[in-house]
């Protein structure tokens, strides 16, 4: 399916005399919200400019650059529509829609989303930490670096296990919180402070006591 065919129909209904277009025209203070209709003719003008242009490989970027946007914000009302039906979560719809990476980027995207980078930071390692754990030493919010401590997973430690394993976290951690611009490991244990060593007497010995 094309673009133009998916976008056809928002653009194929004019209604600007109908009773909902009086409405608009009403709201207009308020008009920043998209009109599905207005937005649908919107595509189609600029699609046809493209497609009148001598690029044909610009016009083609452009259809499969809505055909992408369109796939993906249909996964994502797909997914939280799934999500508020299924009613399994003991947190209620809105925690499983936190929970989740997709609904998660689409909120994130639009700045949307009721939480904060620490927070979300949390969330995403929480998403991995049974196959891979991990834990924050430190995040700097003015240059986006976030060091992270690897924990024990009960791998074998092999350097490629360890490199999948950051790969993951890093990977959950760009969904829910991409204004992390980059993550820096340490070894587990690092920065720990040391066990403290226990110093007493010896026992006196059963000589000694006699």
């Amino acid at each position: 399916m094309s673009a133009r065919t998916t976008t056809a129909p928002a653009a194929a209904a004019p209604q600007t005399d109908g009773p909902q277009s009086a409405t608009v025209q009403a709201d207009a203070p308020h008009a920043a919200a998209p009109n599905a209709e207005a937005t649908g003719r919107r595509v189609e003008e600029v699609l046809d400019r493209l497609a009148q242009r001598d690029d044909r490989e610009a016009g083609a970027a452009a259809e499969e650059l809505v055909r992408v946007l369109m796939d993906f914000y249909g996964a994502g009302l797909a997914r939280i529509m799934h999500l508020l039906g299924s009613g399994t979560d003991d947190g209620g719809p809105g925690s499983a829609l936190l929970r989740d990476e997709l609904v998660t980027s689409l909120l994130v995207l639009h700045d949307l989303h009721p939480e904060d980078t620490t927070a979300r930071i949390d969330r995403a390692l929480d998403s991995v930490r049974r196959q891979h754990p991990a834990e924050v030493a430190e995040f700097d919010a003015d240059s986006g670096t976030l060091r992270l401590r690897s924990g024990d997973s009960g791998g074998c430690g092999c350097p490629s296990t360890n490199q999948q394993a950051q790969q993951a976290v890093e990977a959950a951690v760009s969904c829910f919180a991409p204004e992390v611009t980059s993550v820096q490991w340490e070894a587990a244990g690092a920065g720990k402070e040391p066990a403290l060593l226990q110093i007493s007497r010896r026992p006196p010995t059963a000589a000694t006591a006699s």
